[in-house]
């Protein structure tokens, strides 16, 4: 499953759709639209995307992540348009026979997702404002906060 949706996502598909019973491990990340960052209220974010690029560089990425380690199964949907506060806007869900490369190999893929894949994220907070957000690096993103 390789998507990028205008719609809720189904966490619990995307996490059903990498079971197997090759696996012995299922890891399924999803993040979603917090509250509050850097002492601003979130209204919404705004995600925008050159889908047909998109589409091939997250096809790109499960390649890379399945010659990198051992993986069954993997999936990664991603939400365009207006994703409300504590609605998900992406989902990555990684099988494995063991559970090190399931972590590893989807913290990777939500690591290079935000890095390389033309998807653009728009915050939008309360009192009217918004800016467009770029990926930092992750060993930083949690000082912010």
């Amino acid at each position: 499953m390789l998507e990028i949706v205008t719609y809720k996502i189904d966490e619990q598909g995307v996490l059903n759709s990498v079971k197997s019973e090759l696996a012995g491990a299922c890891v399924l990340f999803v993040g979603t639209t917090r509250r509050l960052t850097a002492g601003k209220e979130t209204m919404t974010l705004e995600y925008q995307a050159y889908i047909e690029m998109a589409i091939n560089e997250i096809y790109r990425l499960r390649q890379r992540a399945c010659a990198d380690w051992p993986i069954t199964q993997c999936s990664i949907v991603h939400r365009i348009g207006e994703v409300p506060v504590g609605e998900s806007s992406v989902a990555v869900a990684v099988s494995s026979p063991h559970r090190v490369a399931a972590f590893e190999s989807a913290s990777w893929i939500m690591d290079t997702l935000k890095k390389d894949v033309p998807i653009w994220k728009k915050e939008v907070w309360t009192d009217g404002t918004g800016e467009w957000i770029h990926p930092v690096d992750n060993r930083q993103s949690s000082r912010r906060e």
